[in-house]
């Protein structure tokens, strides 16, 4: 049967892997066409007819209906055309089934109620210029009043995420519970006087240097080392701590500066803010930010025992 023999339908099927129904079926809509037929009116196919099936098998196993097939198949349309097509088709299904798959597997691992997961896939499903919105509407309440402002725009850089266009599951993830994070009105409060808490009393000029920058490197070295807040050996610690941020805050005389950081730092001490940071750094693909809430409860903690 093979040079120039014509196959019968049941060869052709032993040959290409199929059933005799399917290769009926794609005959009927033109798929492959018989070279002939037999006395009794059945069908032959030529023998390239089998390297036909393999494509045809292979396009449909990837995906592609049969009226694309058929204009591959006739030189209507290159395999390279319908390849990127489909690849942009890919895509969006993969990019719809991750989502999914973030907003169930977090549902699952919350045992969230149906109007909590609702709440996330909506999040979740946010285009672009509707997460900047959400951003922007969270930062504006924060950075608004005297203490906002042009001066202020690196600042707001620093605490927008930037949800890359194909964001990894996690990412994903991280971007919805950043989200819920930047929707909670208390969460709101805690972050504006943070920032408050960052810029000088009275009227707004350029931020003074970070408190909580200070901070670290002040009491970050004493946490490293074990010093018991409450201990005498976080004295000098202590005293350059407070002597560091009045001066850095125009406060060098202030009576009582261990009273006066300590309330800076109450709000500081929310433990939201570090995974908040934490977060923006997973979706932005940023190196992940060390953890300033053990050094900050130690501050707190120091300064409270010598502000009594």
């Amino acid at each position: 049967m093979d040079g120039g023999t014509l196959y019968s339908i049941g060869e052709l099927a032993r040959r290409a892997g199929l059933t005799v129904k399917t290769i009926r079926f794609y005959s009927d809509r033109g798929i492959v066409e018989p070279a002939g037929r037999t006395h009794a009116g059945y069908r032959l196919y030529a023998p390239d007819t089998v390297a036909r099936l393999a494509l045809v098998r292979t396009l449909r196993e990837l995906g592609l209906g049969l009226p694309v097939i058929r204009q591959v198949l006739d030189q209507e349309l290159s395999l390279s055309e319908v390849a990127t097509e489909h690849i942009a088709a890919l895509d969006a299904q993969i990019g719809i089934l991750r989502l999914r798959r973030v907003v169930l597997t977090a549902a699952a691992r919350r045992a969230s109620t149906p109007e909590e997961m609702e709440r996330m896939h909506q999040l979740a499903t946010l285009s672009e210029a509707e997460r900047r919105r959400l951003i922007d509407d969270f930062l504006d309440s924060v950075f608004e009043g005297p203490h906002g402002g042009a001066q202020y725009a690196a600042a707001r850089r620093s605490m927008t995420p930037e949800l890359p266009d194909d964001p990894t599951g996690e990412q994903i993830n991280a971007w919805v519970e950043l989200a819920e994070l930047s929707l909670d009105p208390d969460f709101r409060v805690t972050v504006r006087r943070l920032h408050a808490a960052a810029v000088p009393d009275g009227a707004p000029t350029p931020p003074r240097p970070d408190l909580i920058a200070i901070v670290r490197d002040v009491a970050g070295p004493a946490v490293a080392r074990g010093i018991d807040p409450e201990s005498p050996q976080a004295d000098p610690v202590v005293a350059d701590l407070t002597a560091h941020c009045t001066r850095a805050h125009g406060r060098p005389d202030d009576a009582e500066p261990h009273r006066w950081l300590l309330h800076r730092l109450h709000t500081a001490a929310d433990p939201r803010r570090d995974r908040y940071v934490g977060l923006l750094a997973l979706i932005n693909d940023w190196p992940a930010p060390e953890r300033l809430t053990p050094v900050i409860d130690w501050s707190v903690t120091a300064l409270r025992i010598r502000a009594a």
